[in-house]
């Protein structure tokens, strides 16, 4: 594997730099305390071209490879304190335009796919349920076929950019004799009669990204609006799922390194005894720990990026990108507050607030438990 970058990959990345240096900094406490959904960054992101980092050049995207993507996003979240925002975009990324792209049809492609990218449109995924957790097949919402539309009945929940979203890949039961074969994936636009988005969520962390659950009461669904084949919908969830578990937290890596930089100044700086606490045995070793998480981390996050790129099947590099990082950026969370001690505690010192939005990584986009079962099913076990 060469992760060397190309002298067009090392323009992008050092373009990445100065764009969020420049654009996105902004108050993120008030932010957070607030929930607040920078519209403006999202927009500014669009412009930049993150949203359409994997999209063709056809429908207005970057058209990057996988392992320049996730090299990108890293940059971004290095630079970005703004978790909420990241993890809206990924959503948005990896649940509405990855599907689209490979299984929309070419009408379908050309009326969403711009607007994904340039961020006139939000995107999103509706399939948890209130009674599904991580069976998440077992779907109790249905889409019953008539005439020239389908009738959506049923709801949702935990759904990133819900409140917000213009358009929401839902996931329903067409027939349910047949399991997980008979769910199906629909483009459900948010001026659809009986669609109703106005239930938001308040959340421990990444509280910058709306979250909410969606009902649908005899909700109207137009045929063209089914993405693939009735029955296709257990597979395309299981492929986009795949593309966002090795995906999502690449952000999260650049954020790892910042907290590292960061706890390396406030080490030198910071006396104690007449000499600085990064002399004291205890807080150089927690340092070294987390230098040691940002490297298995951005390992894991390149190993799945060039597998992406050289075949199709990384259910394994996925799984354990997304396990890995997940329970690195927690437990490098937890030892920059420890080294800041009182202060690191303090919201203005802004690294509790990264405590909090690292948390529900070991949540969404399957629990760290799922991510184990993946990767012992894969060893035959």
């Amino acid at each position: 594997m060469d992760f060397a970058w190309s002298d067009q990959q090392k323009e992008l990345l050092a373009a990445v730099d100065r764009f969020v240096k420049e654009q996105l900094n902004y108050d993120m406490i008030e932010n957070d305390r607030n929930a607040v959904f920078n519209h403006d960054a999202w927009k500014k992101c669009a412009g930049f071209g993150i949203q359409g980092l994997p999209v063709s050049e056809e429908y207005g995207g970057l058209g990057q490879d996988p392992l320049t993507t996730v090299a990108a996003l890293e940059r971004l979240g290095y630079g970005c304190k703004d978790n909420g925002l990241l993890f809206s975009i990924n959503a948005h990324m990896w649940t509405a335009i990855i599907p689209l792209i490979f299984n929309g049809n070419e009408a379908q492609k050309k009326k969403f796919l711009p607007g994904l990218v340039d961020g006139s449109l939000i995107g999103g995924n509706a399939m948890s349920e209130p009674n599904s957790g991580s069976d998440a097949f077992a779907l109790a919402t249905t889409a019953v076929k008539k005439g020239a539309k389908y009738i959506l009945n049923g709801s949702k929940i935990f759904v990133t950019n819900g409140p917000i979203a213009d358009v929401l890949l839902v996931f329903a039961a067409t027939d349910k004799s047949k399991g997980a074969q008979g769910i199906s994936a629909f483009l459900v636009e948010k001026e659809f009669p009986g669609l109703d988005l106005s239930h938001k969520i308040e959340k421990m962390g990444i509280r910058t990204s709306p979250m909410g659950e969606v009902f649908f009461e005899d909700c109207e669904v137009p045929e063209e609006n089914l993405l693939g084949k009735e029955g296709a919908g257990s597979w395309m969830f299981t492929r986009s799922m795949t593309w966002e578990r090795g995906s999502i937290l690449a952000a999260h890596v650049g954020t790892m390194q910042r907290l590292l930089e960061t706890c390396i100044r406030y080490a030198n700086e910071r006396k104690q005894g007449g000499q600085s606490i990064g002399k004291f045995q205890q807080v150089a070793t927690k340092i070294v720990e987390m230098k040691m998480r940002v490297e298995r981390s951005r390992h894991a996050l390149y190993h799945y990026g060039w597998a992406m790129n050289h075949r199709k099947a990384v259910y394994m590099e996925a799984a354990l990108a997304k396990l890995e990082i997940s329970d690195s950026w927690v437990k490098c969370c937890e030892d920059a507050i420890q080294i800041h001690g009182g202060y690191g505690y303090m919201v203005e010192y802004e690294i509790e607030r990264e405590l909090r939005d690292s948390l529900g990584s070991k949540l969404y986009s399957g629990t760290s438990e799922i991510q184990r079962n993946i990767v012992a099913s894969l060893l035959g076990l």
